[in-house]
């Protein structure tokens, strides 16, 4: 048995590990966390990488170091995404794989995304807080030393996303890559060999794409709206077929049309659900309740299943497994795949995308058009509250008279007929989230968000 002295550790949270750097993460942690994940999950191997953040290859060692006083074998990918985690989890049959990310997260963060044998993550429900439980009491046993190896899984990964498309249909296109000096630059570069082995005729035009931990041009988040022009702006310069940008560490991408125009991830669920269904046909599609109108209609209209689930990686990978779908969707860029592990990727989304302006020789602007229009929708709007479940409450209590229906699976969903709305708040910050749609009125959309969010304020 070895004994460290018994410490608060803050930075678990109910799907990952996420916190300030020094005081809630810093190397002792780290050390710790690899630790107490070898003892209680007790793998034989576990794979580790990290993003581009300042400090990922330190507190990844640290990790790396405590799996292996763990007994635990470990194999370092180096600078990696998360979901070249998740792939090398499963392709290498391993028990556990774990990337050092803050994601989005301000500068002094960091944290960390585990997972199990078949990539399944584990989070507050499986075994993440027993993990936590064990770092803080410092009580770990002792075990002969691992074998740490060095190995980059780039090329078997680029080959499996390249399943996901047929050469064949690929015709000339000019896309904007925007990888936010994040970990995804890489990738792309390895993706743009491949296309020319190929001869797949797509020219990339890059910006931001040095890996850059000081984020020069700031944190890669493509959800705030200030972080949007520059991909716009090189989008129009160079009259690109599509813009693509990314999170830090890549698991979710954001689309922009040939206008430069942000397409909300809602409607690029209803995409790629409606082009797994013309080659899976009855197939089952997972949705989450934030805005659900158009992928049900377009499920529906396709001949599918699809099924709501409640919002969060850990939840919707569950229900597909349970389900067997062959693909997930969240409106806030979270794509999942039945033949990626069930896990969430950056870059087939993309990639499925580029494919259908190619076969169905359209612009990424017609495609959206008629569910944009059908059921149009402001995009998440946050709004920091004091007391979200009293602010919850009041608003369930005005509307639920009128209401057509009303669901709990998450926050609450309000149907109104026309238009519907989801109130739910944060898992981690102290947030109110409200998205709305309404049936094929724009006016309306704008009249019942600014009520909602007088009420959400006042």
């Amino acid at each position: 048995m070895t004994e460290f002295a018994p410490i608060t550790i803050s930075c678990f949270k109910a799907y990952d590990i996420r916190g300030k750097l020094g005081s809630q993460l810093n190397v002792d942690i780290a050390y710790r966390i690899g630790r107490a994940f070898g003892q209680h999950i007790k793998p034989k191997a576990v794979v580790v990488g990290g993003d581009v953040r300042l400090t990922s290859a330190e507190l990844k060692d640290a990790l790396a170091n405590g799996l292996l006083d763990a007994g635990v074998d470990v194999i370092d990918m180096g600078q990696t995404g998360t979901e070249e985690i998740y792939f090398a989890t499963s392709h290498l049959g391993l028990d556990g794989g774990i990337e050092v990310t803050a994601s989005h997260n301000p500068m002094d963060y960091n944290g960390m995304k585990l997972v199990g044998k078949d990539s399944k993550p584990i989070s507050g429900d499986n075994g993440l807080f027993e993990i936590q439980a064990l770092a803080e009491s410092g009580k770990f046993t002792a075990a002969t030393r691992g074998i740490l190896t060095q190995k980059s899984l780039l090329n078997e990964y680029i080959d499996h996303l390249m399943g996901y498309i047929d050469a064949a249909n690929m015709k000339p296109l000019k896309l904007v890559v925007n990888s936010g000096n994040g970990a995804s630059g890489q990738t792309v570069d390895a993706i743009e060999l491949k296309f020319k082995q190929l001869n797949i005729p797509i020219e990339f035009i890059k910006i931001h794409h040095k890996a850059d931990g000081n984020f020069p041009n700031g944190i890669p988040n493509p959800l705030l709206p200030e972080n949007r022009q520059d991909t716009i702006d090189a989008v129009k310069q160079h009259g690109a077929d599509m813009g693509i940008a990314w999170d830090g560490d890549y698991d979710r991408c954001f689309l922009f049309d040939e206008n430069g125009e942000f397409i909300e991830g809602y409607y690029i669920v209803g995409l790629l659900a409606d082009a797994f269904l013309q080659k899976n046909a009855g197939a089952k599609i997972i949705h989450d309740p934030r805005l659900s109108w158009n992928t049900v209609e377009v499920v529906e209209r396709a001949g599918g299943k699809a099924i709501q689930s409640k919002t969060g990686h850990a939840f919707i990978k569950q229900l597909m497994r349970k389900e067997d779908a062959v693909y997930g969707g969240e409106m806030s860029a979270h794509h999942y795949f039945r033949d990626f592990f069930y896990c969430d990727s950056g870059m087939i989304p993309w990639l499925l995308v580029a494919e259908l302006l190619c076969v169905r020789s359209a612009t990424l602007s017609s495609m959206v058009k008629d569910a944009m229009a059908a059921f149009p929708s402001p995009g998440e709007i946050n709004r920091t509250v004091s007391d979200a479940d009293a602010v919850i409450a009041k608003i369930l209590a005005l509307y639920e008279k009128d209401s057509v229906n009303i669901d709990y699976t998450d926050g609450i969903s309000i149907d109104m007929g026309q238009w519907r709305f989801n109130l739910r708040k944060s898992n981690t910050e102290p947030l109110i989230r409200l998205n709305l749609e309404t049936r094929a009125d724009t006016e309306l959309m704008h009249v019942k968000t600014a009520e909602l969010l007088a009420l959400i304020e006042n």
